[in-house]
């Protein structure tokens, strides 16, 4: 990622940890997953009207004038041919639905938001039509507003210049709904391009319902032209756009606080997104370990102590904790965050504690270890950093063996990104995984290459449990820095 996105992705993730952030989406983020464009879209209506797509910028224009000349039949029909068959989310589709984001707004009509939402076992909210806004989904995840239609309904669809300007006589719920937001959000525009005829109208509805004086900091990404794009062919149409792209910037941030991202290359975007979610992720510890009552050297009320006060500390830190409630362990990583979530109600939330036990029962035709290892890879990829405890139980002879439970949940870590700490100091299967990395350590921890000597000084049968605590605090604070 380039140094000059830090800023913004620093500021980002700030308000998204605060659940104070929301999306807008337009067609460029649906094109990479084999959608058409706006000129793509309306090329053939071009041609019934005598025009040529590759002359025309205003488009929202060009599609009224199909209409006065014949109707609104084709134009439904293009919207159903191009969007009703689904394609799957794009790559920035997806990590924008693995994050806590609740609030989307879009004027595409495709269903990728929906899709991907959907395959991150999100429960999503659509408004597309005024009477939506009568009635809501409970325990929602994330709320869609398709405040230009949807594929499933074409003839309401907004895309004629007179759906434009009479916007806001029938769609005065989205209007409220969007002054709300952008009040109280920090949006991020992707999908956007200079030429994109959404933008003028988009931002001419902003003029409306945005208080500039009290506006909060909005962004949006933006291509630089190059020869190539849409009418520019040589150096001085080039010079031209690049004119009018600055303006146009200067506009969004001095009437709309909307800070434009200038990109090169679309992957760009990709890799500011995944940048954005590893850092957020790291705010969250998934807490690895079990136990059958053997604690080697330090005992079980020592050892329930140990967890108790690490996981004190750490929601005492303004970290969040996932627990999968492993047996031995669950108990006191629990009753750690109760703790400071308790000592301090206004200071900490019950949210920084996630708790997902493992299923117990087995459903008729379904194997207990197949759904443990698809829970575990549901719920390990919602943390950046993995904390690896003791780690052993009882095999069927009553011998006590490594757990292989807590290695499954290290190879699932490693393979989403999960930065792993495990405490060698506590044996077992944490001494195991620490003695693997040791291997390589590079392959396991890199880039935090300076984790390996951190991890080394917890390999100790002399070290104390506070020792321990600092140590493993001070390593979560140096990855969130």
């Amino acid at each position: 990622m380039k140094a000059e996105f830090e800023p913004f992705v620093r500021d980002f993730v700030n308000h998204l940890r605060d659940n104070n952030v929301a999306i807008f989406a337009g067609a460029g983020l649906s094109k990479a997953a084999g959608y058409v464009n706006w000129k793509e879209l309306l090329e053939e209506i071009a041609e019934d009207v005598g025009l040529k797509i590759e002359l025309e910028e205003d488009l929202i224009s060009l599609a009224q004038y199909h209409v006065n000349q014949n109707n609104r039949h084709k134009i439904n029909q293009k919207i159903l041919d191009e969007f009703v068959e689904g394609s799957n989310p794009t790559e920035n589709h997806v990590i924008l639905s693995r994050l806590p984001i609740a609030t989307y707004w879009t004027t595409n009509y495709d269903k990728l938001l929906e899709d991907s939402l959907a395959k991150n076992h999100k429960r999503y909210d659509v408004k597309i039509r005024e009477t939506d806004f009568h009635h809501s989904i409970h325990r929602r995840d994330a709320v869609i507003y398709k405040m230009h239609g949807d594929v499933s309904n074409p003839s309401e669809a907004v895309i004629t210049k007179e759906d434009y300007e009479r916007y806001y006589l029938y769609h005065n719920s989205f209007l409220t709904a969007l002054n709300g937001d952008l009040t109280t959000k920090t949006f991020l525009f992707l999908g956007f391009s200079f030429t994109d005829p959404n933008i003028t109208y988009i931002i001419s509805r902003l003029n409306n319902v945005i208080d500039k004086k009290s506006s909060r900091q909005h962004y949006l990404f933006l291509k630089r032209p190059v020869i190539g794009d849409s009418n520019i062919t040589n150096e001085a149409e080039l010079d031209y756009a690049k004119t009018k792209q600055r303006l146009l910037i200067d506009d969004l941030k001095i009437r709309y606080n909307i800070k434009a991202l200038l990109i090169d290359e679309f992957s760009e975007i990709t890799d500011v997104l995944k940048e954005i979610e590893r850092r957020y992720k790291k705010q969250t510890i998934f807490i690895s370990g079990s136990s059958c009552g053997e604690y080697g050297r330090f005992g079980e009320k020592r050892a329930t102590d140990f967890i108790h006060n690490l996981t004190k500390q750490i929601i005492q830190k303004s970290y969040t904790i996932v627990n999968g409630f492993g047996v031995g362990v669950g108990s006191a990583v629990i009753n750690g965050a109760l703790d400071a979530i308790d000592s301090e109600p206004q200071k900490f939330s019950d949210s920084q504690l996630v708790m997902k036990p493992f299923p117990q029962f087995v459903p008729e035709g379904k194997n207990i270890q197949e759904l443990w290892e698809a829970y575990r890879k549901r719920i390990i990829p919602i943390a950046g950093i993995a904390i690896f405890v003791f780690g052993n139980k009882k095999d069927t002879t009553g011998n006590v063996v490594l757990a292989d439970g807590v290695k499954k949940e290290f190879n699932i870590a490693i393979e989403n990104g999960v930065i792993p700490i495990p405490i060698a100091a506590t044996g077992y299967m944490s001494k195991e995984i620490f003695d693997l990395i040791s291997e390589d350590s590079s392959k396991y921890l890199a880039p935090y290459n300076w984790l390996w000597k951190e991890l080394c000084q917890m390999n100790s049968d002399v070290i104390s449990e506070n020792e321990i605590i600092d140590k493993v605090i001070n390593i979560i604070l140096k990855l969130n820095k």
